[in-house]
């Protein structure tokens, strides 16, 4: 019966494991088969790799997280092959290696993906679909900063000069501020207004078009029950998990976008640790800023309002961060499991 195991999965093993280290114009490819080594190139367009990937065997194919991963890994696993995406900060044979090159790194990868590619850390990425969501909202996150930026400029600016501009949100800065700028603050202010403009209108548009993409979406409505969560950062969370059933556990989700303490523990060594910040920096921020709209005295009593309360209650250095980010976390896993059991959100479930 072993022997019969060992065939089969003989059989089942690729011809050829493919190390592929990617720059930006072309990638270094280091194909190993059997004990045999050869190395080669490819440019990065797609009907290079099709003609180079087409005429081989299915293979194994791996290479590292970054910029043209995505599209590199869709393209080759339509072609056949099976493609393993290298998390990058798992790999100090190649970031640490005092001779380091493209032929070392692509060699260095296919041999690890032909040991065993679970020592390559893999990665999930996203569909194509997903990735064009998460890039209509980064460009919103862009131009809200460099809104902020202009308008905490303006701010800056006229205080030496013994103004203060009113207060209000970023969206009516512009007309607040023109209707109550002088003579002496035109010149200034004038071309920061100008280029207001045009940005709150492309903010605006992307907003609407946001929306109608989370009313599209069932998982973004389901998540969208809890009060805080909004279209931006419903659809953030839909499209950076991808697949729900990627994690085994909801609490998985909370490490995941590293909202969880990070350990060091080492023989009687076990420090507390701040959160680890592994993940999507944007969609770990828009989590925090919900988890402040779950707390706010006039929001709606439910079960994740009293957890954070409790928790900043307990006193200590930093209690309302940390409740804050607990908050955040727990929401997290909370949206997960909505959207895994398609349930009708409860907010006092659980409350005594």
């Amino acid at each position: 019966m072993k022997k019969s195991n060992k065939k089969s999965a003989a059989v089942a093993a690729p011809q050829l494991v493919i190390g592929m280290d990617v720059s930006d114009k072309k990638s270094q490819l280091a194909i190993l088969k059997g004990d045999r080594l050869r190395f080669d190139t490819v440019q990065n367009t797609r009907n290079a790799l099709r003609l180079q990937f087409c005429s081989l065997p299915a293979s194994r194919v791996a290479l590292e997280a970054g910029t043209h991963s995505p599209w590199l890994s869709r393209e080759l696993e339509a072609l056949g092959h099976e493609v393993i995406v290298a998390n990058p900060r798992k790999l100090a044979l190649i970031t640490q290696n005092v001779r380091k090159s493209d032929t070392r790194d692509a060699e260095t990868l296919a041999r690890l993906a032909k040991a065993d590619p679970k020592l390559l850390s893999p990665i999930h990425h996203r569909g194509e679909d997903a990735q064009k969501a998460l890039a209509l909202i980064k460009v919103r996150d862009r131009l809200v900063s460099a809104r902020t930026s202009l308008i905490n400029c303006a701010r800056g600016i006229v205080k030496p000069l013994a103004h203060v501009l009113p207060s209000c949100d970023a969206a009516r800065f512009v007309k607040r501020v023109s209707e109550a700028m002088d003579a002496e603050l035109a010149p200034i202010l004038t071309p920061l207004l100008k280029s207001l403009v045009p940005i709150n209108e492309q903010i605006k548009g992307l907003d609407r078009e946001i929306e109608l993409l989370a009313k599209d979406n069932i998982a973004a409505r389901c998540v969208r029950q809890i009060h805080g969560v909004g279209p931006i950062t419903a659809l953030s969370f839909v499209m950076t998990i991808d697949d729900p059933a990627r994690f085994a556990k909801s609490r998985d989700v909370g490490a995941y976008l590293g909202l969880t303490p990070a350990r060091s523990q080492s023989g009687e060594e076990d420090p507390q640790m701040h959160i680890s910040k592994q993940g999507d920096v944007m969609l770990r921020r828009l989590l925090v800023s919900c988890a402040q709209v779950v707390m706010k005295r006039n929001a709606p009593d439910s079960a994740l309002k009293r957890f954070g309360t409790r928790l900043a209650q307990r006193g200590g250095k930093a209690a309302k961060k940390k409740a804050m980010v607990a908050v955040a976390r727990k929401l997290a896993v909370l949206m997960h499991r909505l959207w895994v059991t398609g349930e009708v959100y409860e907010p006092k479930r659980g409350c005594k």
